[in-house]
Parts: structure tokens; sequence; C-alpha cells
């Protein structure tokens, strides 16, 4: 508990990303105590956050001293193992989303096994071991398929599209010196890419976003559009119906975000992230409750707020690292240039390719309102369009 005059919660967040930045962000509003377990004073929340612990954000030892405390703790990032976190949940500590629900998260093959026995709507896939099963399958739906580590992946790392048997057996081999179980997909024939996140409390509560739009580059999520347009009513209804549904067979607590590809016949489930996601950073202006509010009300068990959009649309694009690392200061360009533009960095070294940042801007018009964004990504890259 607080040492303050009054108690008040005190939430801890394993792992100290811009989730746990962005988060933090959001806890003072709230007036919730926020802890971060990070590996690094100079990590992105470790930064900014008054309350922090340094140590292996992985392991027992300092996550169960994190864990005493705090009155729930959280996660950054899914790549806490089981066997601690089963630890650590029998130690006592109040861990949203659980360990349960979380392995579904961690893992590709048993989150695909649980989906396709809720009926939800999967690629077809298979665990393999062998370049012979891999044959097999590419024999059955078509080449080329997806190859994906079980675990450990994010960002495009830990997927890779093989066109013939030579390319599968590369990265099969790849993956047995490091012992990585995989699977196999088909490669799904999608018009574009969706995301849509529900919040559910333990009370059993849930509020749902808009599905929106991403746009993925080199397994890198650039773009976000919210709503996504032109999706049929019907069809978005369902993506949040299949997201509400998915968070109460898995028992989640917390933001659950639903990765899927849109097709000619529907929605396709492609990915779980059970913890605030890159597809919603638009909501911090674009919604009534940001996802990272939503986030905190739903592991304190609080009513959620509304996840209603506060434009017709909202866009969001990231800023990612390039060569030159003065991004301060060409901040006076994008400012000057657009008024209404919001800007978050992440406090985070510039590397190219990084994720160091994200722009947000809001309005009518979704064509104009990409611009826009790609305008002010390109020039805090330090390249112009």
């Amino acid at each position: 508990m607080s040492e303050r005059n009054r108690p008040v919660p005190r939430v801890g967040m394993v792992g100290g990303g811009q989730l746990a930045r962005m988060t933090h962000q959001a806890a003072i509003a709230l007036d919730v105590d926020f802890r971060v377990l990070a590996r690094s004073a100079g990590d992105s929340a470790a930064l900014v956050c008054g309350d922090v612990q340094l140590g292996d954000d992985r392991g027992l030892n300092d996550l169960l001293t994190f864990a005493k405390s705090c009155d729930v703790v959280t996660f950054d990032h899914e790549h806490v193992p089981e066997p601690v976190l089963r630890e650590v949940e029998e130690s006592g500590a109040r861990v949203r989303p659980s360990r349960d629900a979380l392995r579904h998260a961690q893992d590709k093959i048993r989150m695909r096994t649980r989906a396709s026995e809720l009926g939800a709507p999967c690629p077809r896939w298979r665990a393999v071991t062998t370049v012979g099963q891999v044959e097999s399958f590419g024999a059955e739906v078509g080449w080329p398929v997806v190859l994906k580590a079980a675990s450990g992946g994010y960002d495009g790392r830990g997927v890779w599209v093989a066109d013939s048997v030579s390319e599968a057996r590369t990265v099969l081999d790849r993956a047995a010196a490091t012992e990585t179980p995989m699977m196999v997909e088909e490669r799904v024939p999608f018009r574009r890419e969706l995301a849509v996140q529900v919040a559910r409390s333990p009370y059993g509560q849930v509020a749902t976003y808009p599905v929106v739009e991403t746009v993925q580059r080199d397994g890198i999520c650039h773009e976000v559009i919210a709503p996504a347009p032109g999706l049929d009513e019907d069809r978005a209804t369902r993506a949040q119906e299949l997201a509400i549904e998915l968070a109460h067979a898995l028992d989640v607590t917390g933001v659950l975000a639903v990765e899927l590809f849109e097709t000619d016949d529907g929605v396709v489930l492609n990915e779980l992230a059970m913890r605030p996601h890159n597809s919603g950073h638009w909501t911090i202006e674009g919604a009534r409750t940001s996802q990272f509010e939503q986030h905190l009300r739903a592991v304190l068990d609080l009513p959620l707020g509304s996840p209603r959009t506060t434009a017709p649309f909202v866009v969001m694009a990231n800023v990612l690292g390039g060569e030159d690392s003065g991004v301060f200061d060409r901040y006076f360009h994008v400012m000057a240039k657009d008024p209404e533009l919001k800007t978050h960095f992440y406090g985070k070294q510039v590397r190219p390719g990084r994720k160091i940042g994200h722009v947000t801007v809001q309005g009518d018009d979704h064509h104009a309102l990409l611009e826009r964004v790609r305008d002010a990504a390109a020039h805090l890259k330090g390249a112009s369009q």
C-alpha cells in the first residue's frame, strides 16, 4: 500500500518499455501508485517513473520481491516464463492477466489450439518438427507457407515466409539449433490487416474499441487508422464479438488486443496480445478512455471507461529511428507545421528502424490525416516523404 494519508492501490508493471511509460502517465490522473520492474535505469519507463525496481523482469527472485510490494501485478510484455509466473501466483500475488490466460499470448501453438477449439476463424496450421511435415502441409494448402516460432517473436521476428522446401529446411534447422518449437500456417490471402481491443475486468465487464486498420511493413506496424475505413458494419461487429468471446473464454483481465486478417469471406484470427498494444496508441487522444487508463481500470476491477472515439477518424503513425539521432532538433518544424498533431516519444536511443515514438492526428478525412502523420513521421526520422 501507499504510505500516503489514505490507502491507494499500487499497480506494478513488469517490464520498463514504452507501454509501461504510457501506462504510468495514465496512472497519474487516476491517482494510482505505479511501480515498474525494469532491467535498466535507462529503460523507457524507468526514465520517467518515480518508483522503479531494477532487476531481471523475467527472473523469479526479482519478480517475487517486486510482487510483494504491489497490490496487482501486470505486464509490459509477455516474456515472463510460465514456471516463474506460477511461483509468483502461488506466493499469493494478484497477477492480471493470470498465468493461465497469459500463456495463450506466450505460445502460438497453444493459442491456435484453444482458438480452434472455440470455433474462432483461424488459418489452417500445424505444429511441425520436420521438413517432411512442412512439405506435406505445403502440398495440402499450397505454397508459400508461413513458419512461426511458437514463442518469443514480435515486430516480425520469429516469422518466416517459405516459398519452397529448401527455404523451410533452413528455417527449421535454425530452430532446431535453438530448440525453438515451430508451427506452420497457410499464407492467408487478405485484403488488409485489422485489430480490435477489448478490456475485461475480473467482474466480467467489457469495453470494446472500434476495429482499426493497421498498416504493416516488414513485420512492423507503421500506421493505424481508427475506425477502419469502409469496413462493413456486420464485419466490424463480428470482429468485436470475436474479441469479447476470446476475452471471456480465456479469462483475460486487462486489455486484449486481437490482430486479424480481413479476407473476402470475413475476418481471420492472426495474433493475440494481453496488454496495451501498438494498435491502440491512437486512443490517448482519440478515445474517451485511453487503452492505458482502461488497462489500469480493468486490472484494478474499477468500472471501465467509454471507448468512444473523439473524432470521425484518428490516425497514428509510428516514428522509426533513422541514421540521424537529432530528433529533438526537428520538433520545431513539426510543431510549427501542424499544431494539431500530437507527438509522443519514448526516451529511447535512436537506432535505424527502432520504434522511438508515434504521432497522432484526428479529423474528418482519413486520407488527409494519413498524409499529415506520414509527413511528420518522415521528418522526425530525418527523411522526406
